[in-house]
């Protein structure tokens, strides 16, 4: 069958469209048979994946970052025929900046060695998220970690990882903090809080492991939730959010880190929201998430 690329130019400050004659040696001389679409607005990859499903495409190759794959995966299930349907297959040429999907997936970054993974066919089903609408397949999160992802976003001087630091550093001075209501299968907390973060893969934003023991593969969702008062005490969870594993922020007291299937959230004033690093909405007060489990059909090695 004939692979569809979906492009995403802008991924990594427009360095993605720079590197797109790589990729597409790279899958050439892999022997992938592709036809390439670029994205050319906002969103617009949600519906060029749609497009290429039902044009019986296949795999859907998504040629960017996490927010490129997530937003494939919502253009695949658009395409599906019901909830219970197989996403994919999903291939993907990692020309992001923080590449987190691939990292916790153990993808390859090398373009030439993730061509070669397209061109092997070899599938495996993972877990895919669900909030309020929209699927995404490495996280999501409301309160500190969206309100941060706003202030990377007004960033346009720095590149790179040091970029995400920056702006942690300058959304932690900020302090924003929110009332909530969070419900799940076996629990539920009532109380402040500072973040909530829904992760299936345990890194996001290139260094911080904000749901350090999610798996995408075991039908659950991880979350963390927590609050800090001050500033100062929000600046010690920095450091340890880089930690994977002994030595987590998740270890640190007042912070909660718990598995479930589904989610619900309510705070007492608008947050910012965000899935796959894309903010979708920057004003929101009731989340619902889900797990569909081994629903995404990816190519690995």
């Amino acid at each position: 069958m004939t692979a569809k690329v979906i492009l995403n130019p802008y991924a990594n400050r427009w360095n993605a469209e720079k590197r797109w004659p790589e990729a597409a040696l790279a899958l050439k001389t892999a022997g992938v048979d592709f036809e390439q679409v670029v994205s050319e607005r906002p969103r617009q990859i949600v519906e060029l994946a749609e497009q290429a499903a039902r044009q019986g495409f296949s795999p859907i190759i998504a040629a960017g970052g996490d927010g490129t794959i997530g937003e494939t995966v919502n253009g695949l299930a658009r395409a599906a025929k019901s909830e219970k349907s197989l996403l994919g297959p999903l291939g993907i040429l990692p020309l992001g900046s923080a590449n987190d999907l691939v990292d916790n997936l153990g993808l390859p970054r090398d373009l030439k060695a993730a061509a070669q993974v397209i061109a092997a066919g070899k599938i495996r089903r993972m877990d895919v998220g669900y909030v309020n609408g929209l699927y995404f397949a490495n996280n999501s999160a409301i309160g500190l970690e969206p309100h941060i992802t706003l202030v990377q976003q007004r960033i346009t001087w720095i590149k790179g990882m040091i970029r995400y630091l920056v702006a942690a550093l300058r959304g932690i001075m900020d302090n924003p903090q929110w009332t909530a209501k969070i419900e799940w299968d076996g629990g539920q907390y009532e109380g402040p809080i500072t973040l909530v973060t829904v992760g299936n893969g345990p890194r996001t934003g290139g260094v911080f492991y904000m749901a350090p023991h999610a798996d995408p593969f075991d039908s659950k969702l991880t979350f963390v939730y927590g609050y800090r008062q001050k500033r100062s005490e929000i600046l010690t969870l920095l450091p340890r959010t880089m930690k994977p594993g002994e030595g987590s922020y998740v270890e640190m007291d007042g912070m909660y880190e718990h598995q479930a299937t589904h989610i619900k959230i309510h705070v007492d004033s608008p947050t910012p929201a965000h899935a796959d690093g894309e903010i979708f909405s920057e004003a929101i007060q009731d989340l619902e998430y889900r797990i569909f489990p081994s629903r995404l059909q990816i190519l690995m090695p």
